[in-house]
């Protein structure tokens, strides 16, 4: 069976570690990017199943990002986007620019787990 390819981008060394380390443990393969440029870069070579990315990165935001595979790569890779800044404008801005799911941080990884899992199933 062929492992999901997963691109993890957050800025949040730490966090992005630990969801790592949770995501290989559940069978992904993970490519992690540090910032928005990291992001573009590995985009324009691989198509990952799903994106997970945080909203505020260097260089390039996660609605930006968003806006990126929606509209200059035309890919329907489901995103899911986490973000300490959950307030309704970046929440709804996030489902305008065509993002699949929201989750406020402090992120459960249990509970991303599950909702990565179910985009994943839907495509």
């Amino acid at each position: 069976m062929l492992k999901n390819q997963l691109l993890l981008a957050d800025d949040d060394e730490l966090l992005a570690a630990l969801l790592k380390f949770r995501f290989i443990k559940e069978g992904y393969t993970v490519h992690q990017c540090k910032d928005g440029k990291e992001v573009k870069e590995y985009l324009t070579t691989h198509e990952p199943d799903i994106i997970v990315s945080d909203i505020m990165m260097p260089y390039f935001s996660g609605i930006e990002l968003i806006g990126h595979v929606r509209n200059d790569l035309g890919s329907k890779t489901p995103i899911i986007i986490i973000s300490s800044a959950g307030n309704e404008e970046n929440v709804l801005s996030a489902f305008d620019m065509g993002a699949n799911d929201f989750i406020s941080k402090p992120v459960s990884p249990a509970e991303l787990m599950v909702r990565v899992a179910r985009q994943i199933c839907k495509t």
